[in-house]
């Protein structure tokens, strides 16, 4: 099994990024990889089985199941139902955890998944650097545009 991670200091408090991350349909609202979500069956979007379906800026759809939630640990996982990467057995987890010197937060996104030997170290730098880490980098900008507004 395979791991993915990347982690990031927002410059805000827990409670203020926890509550854009936690909405499960809101991707689009800050992360620049996603043009549009939906959550299936008209579900609220923190219902722990709902399914969202994502759509890419390349056009490519991604379908994931909120797995578990936590507003007390500020966290939340989810697996693939479907996606166009070639990987088995995804599972992320999205959290936020307060930094203590200071009004800031400590944000880390990280997956376990499995894949062919040949795919592997490249399906590694999608998840961690073209997923993970551009997201939190764009997760800091709106949420520096949310505080200035």
């Amino acid at each position: 099994m395979s791991k993915a991670y990347a982690s990031t200091i927002v410059p805000a408090p827990a409670d203020t990024v926890w509550a854009i991350i936690r909405d499960f349909d809101g991707l689009p609202t800050w992360h620049t990889g996603i043009v549009k979500s939906s959550i299936d069956d008209g579900l609220p979007p923190d219902r722990v089985g709902c399914i969202r379906t994502l759509v890419l800026q390349d056009g490519a759809s991604i379908r994931e199941k909120l797995l578990a939630l936590s507003d007390v640990d500020r966290s939340m996982s989810y697996d693939f139902q479907a996606s166009p990467f070639p990987v088995r057995d995804y599972e992320a987890t999205l959290r936020v955890l307060p930094v203590t010197d200071g009004d800031a937060s400590f944000v880390e996104w990280s997956a376990t998944f499995t894949a062919a030997e040949s795919d592997e170290a490249a399906m590694r730098d999608t998840f961690a650097k073209g997923v993970f880490q551009s997201g939190l980098d764009a997760l800091k900008q709106h949420v520096a545009k949310t505080r200035k507004a």
